[in-house]
This record gives structure tokens, C-alpha cells and sequence, in this order.
């Protein structure tokens, strides 16, 4: 049953990690926030912690009919829907073809199904109030292809896609009420990335900047406050990457010499990380 109109938001990976700070964020903005995650028990921890009227539920977003019901019930016990955070992903690293298809299949319906599923189950209310705002965790790897990272890579550039192009067709429809916003993080220092420091596939990761949740987290609050369809973050990596993308050519030639590099900033990182 509704307690009346409260703003209120979504998130799903919520359980830890970026979730869970993008749920504090949530909270401090204001936000009922209705806490999902594969694991509930994490899930229910993550809203005990946030409060204000946070609550939790499990959820599998590869599983279309329960995203839905999850706005359905954020609707009936706020009384809207106002942001969906998809924060919900997984990585796998090394060539697709040293991959079993189980590991191919879970990137691609989480990354990229969950992504969609997500975003279809928060336009339902939001078309219904004209209003909303779906805010996608993407990655710098859905602007560029990441070297052994190639089917997170593909994913992520499946979900890149899939909102820009709701977002068009949004405003075709004549819908102005409604963003959709990426936000496409270089490698972030979360439990995905946790056992990935002696990993050479998972090199291109620690390419650039290792970002800490707190600097995803403030890039999630200022598309809060002035929408946008794609913000890399930091912003000179996502004018690097596409560089790349636009010369492919020349993007798989320095392939080598770029993993190289990464490599060494990836044990850079590794030797700075024990020393704390």
C-alpha cells in the first residue's frame, strides 16, 4: 500500500560496492530508495544502512518480469517512480574463445538484457507520470573494445547502444519528460575488480585512472542534476577512447604496446595497493 508521494529510485547491484553508494547518494538526495540485488540478504543490509525509508528486495535482472514487478511495487509503496539506477554487472576477463558459454551468456544478460530490462520496467510508470530519469552504469570499455575484456566489452557496448537509442525514440515520440543518461567509468576500485590485480587480461582496467566509488558516485549526482546521454568519467579518458574508436585500424595495431603499458600500471597499482 502507497505512503503517499515520495520521491523515489531503484538500484540494482545495490547489495555493495558502487550500488551501495549510489544508494547513500539516493538517500542524501532526498530519495525513498528501493534497494535490489541478486543477493537479498545484501540488499536488505544496504537499505538498513541507507534508511529513510529504504527498503530491499532480491532481484535477478536478467529476469524481465521481475524488474517489472520491482517498479510496480516501488510504485505502489512511494507512490512513483522517479530515477532507476542499473548498476548491476559482471566481468569475466580473457579471450571469448577461452570462455565456456555459461561466462559468455551471464555478461551478456547482465550487462547488457539487465541493462534493457531495467530500463523497459522504470519507462513503464515514468511514461505513465511523463517524468523519470534511468541512469546507466556503463563503462569506459561500451565507448572502445578492451582487449581481454572483449565480451564484457561487447556487452557494455550493447547497453551504450540500447539507451541511446530509447533516448531517441523518446524524444520521437514526442517524450520530453524522461532522460536517460550513461555514465561510463574507467576501471573502478570495487569487489569487481578486487581480484583482477595479478590478471593480465584485465590489464586495460587499470589503464588509466583506478577511480574510487566516491568519484563514480559524484558523476551519478551531477547527471542527477543536468541529464546527459553519455558522461565518461574522468572526462579526458572517455575523448581518449574514442579516439581509438574512430580509428580502428590503428586501435588494433597499438593493441600490443597498449596492453604492455596497462600491464605495468596494473602492477604499479598492485605493489601501491599491499603497501597500504
Amino acid at each position: 500500500m502507497s505512503t503517499g508521494t515520495a520521491r523515489s529510485a531503484v538500484v540494482t547491484g545495490g547489495g555493495r560496492g558502487l550500488g551501495r553508494e549510489i544508494a547513500r547518494l539516493l538517500r542524501t538526495r532526498g530519495y525513498v530508495v528501493h534497494v535490489t540485488d541478486l543477493d537479498g540478504a545484501a540488499a536488505t543490509a544496504t537499505a538498513a544502512q541507507v534508511g529513510g525509508g529504504a527498503f530491499a528486495s532480491a532481484l535477478d535482472v536478467r529476469d524481465d518480469v521481475a524488474c517489472a514487478a520491482v517498479a510496480a511495487a516501488t510504485v505502489e509503496r512511494t507512490g512513483g517512480l522517479d530515477v532507476w539506477v542499473n548498476n548491476a554487472g559482471v566481468l569475466v576477463t580473457g579471450p571469448a574463445w577461452e570462455q565456456d558459454p555459461a561466462a559468455r551468456r551471464l555478461m551478456v544478460e547482465v550487462n547488457a538484457l539487465g541493462t534493457m530490462n531495467g530500463t523497459l520496467a522504470a519507462l513503464e510508470p515514468m511514461r505513465a507520470a511523463a517524468r523519470g530519469h534511468v541512469i546507466n552504469v556503463v563503462s569506459l570499455a561500451g565507448l572502445v573494445a578492451a582487449p581481454g575484456e572483449t565480451v564484457y566489452s561487447a556487452s557494455k557496448h550493447a547497453a551504450l547502444a540500447f539507451s541511446l537509442g530509447t533516448l531517441s525514440d523518446l524524444r520521437l515520440a514526442g517524450i520530453r519528460g524522461i532522460d536517460i543518461s550513461c555514465v561510463c567509468p574507467d576501471g573502478i576500485w570495487t569487489p569487481m575488480l578486487h581480484d583482477k590485480l595479478e590478471d593480465p587480461e584485465a590489464a586495460l582496467s587499470f589503464s588509466g585512472v583506478l577511480l574510487q566509488p566516491a568519484d563514480v558516485v559524484a558523476a551519478v549526482g551531477r547527471v542527477l542534476d543536468h541529464p546527459r546521454p553519455v558522461a565518461a568519467v574522468p572526462r579526458w579518458r572517455g575523448s581518449q577512447v574514442r579516439l581509438f574508436d574512430a580509428l580502428p585500424r590503428l586501435a588494433v595495431r597499438l593493441a600490443p604496446a597498449v596492453h604492455r603499458l596497462a600491464r605495468r600500471q596494473q602492477r604499479r597499482y598492485a605493489d601501491r595497493l599491499t603497501e597500504d
